[in-house]
């Protein structure tokens, strides 16, 4: 399957992000929404995530927890704005450390004819400083090795049973 493909567009204050994977829509989709399934891939391999709230619906919040191996801990939260199940979900991002900066994430996950999916992310800044201090904090590596993380999962889960 390819990798995942990350375009920094500093005019529009956006990064898009797409992979495919290997996976029916459905499933993927669950897996960027079940609370059970967030910490099979949620992160880099070097952080256990704990998942400490994840109400998916419209004004419902997240919370998660990368846990490091010294005993640190850094938390992420956002809100959830739109559910289109399983096409779209579209919420609020913040690193809990960098309070105030809040970014918008869409995500699609488009069913293509071979059965793989291409899940897509448009993720929308208020100022070039939050997204250049967003690329220069390593997003891209923590996000690809997420994203490779989660071709694994879904690629060996037999079905959404």
């Amino acid at each position: 399957m390819s990798k995942t493909d990350f375009v920094v567009d500093r005019e529009n204050l956006e990064i898009r992000i797409s992979r495919m994977f290997d996976a029916p829509r459905e499933l993927v989709f669950k897996a960027c929404t079940d609370p059970a399934m967030i910490p099979q891939w949620w992160g880099p391999r070097r952080y256990t995530t704990t998942v400490e709230k994840m109400d998916v619906r419209v004004g419902g919040v997240w919370r998660f927890i990368q846990h490091d191996t010294d005993g640190n801990e850094f938390a992420f939260n956002g809100v959830y704005r739109e559910i289109v199940p399983p096409e779209r979900v579209v919420q609020t991002f913040e690193f809990e450390p960098m309070a105030g900066h809040i970014l918008v994430e869409t995500v699609t996950f488009e069913e293509m004819p071979d059965s793989t999916t291409r899940m897509s992310v448009v993720v929308a800044y208020t100022t070039i400083e939050d997204l250049d201090g967003m690329v220069a904090s390593g997003m891209k590596d923590g996000l690809v090795e997420s994203h490779d993380r989660l071709a694994q999962l879904v690629e060996n889960v037999p079905s959404l049973n």
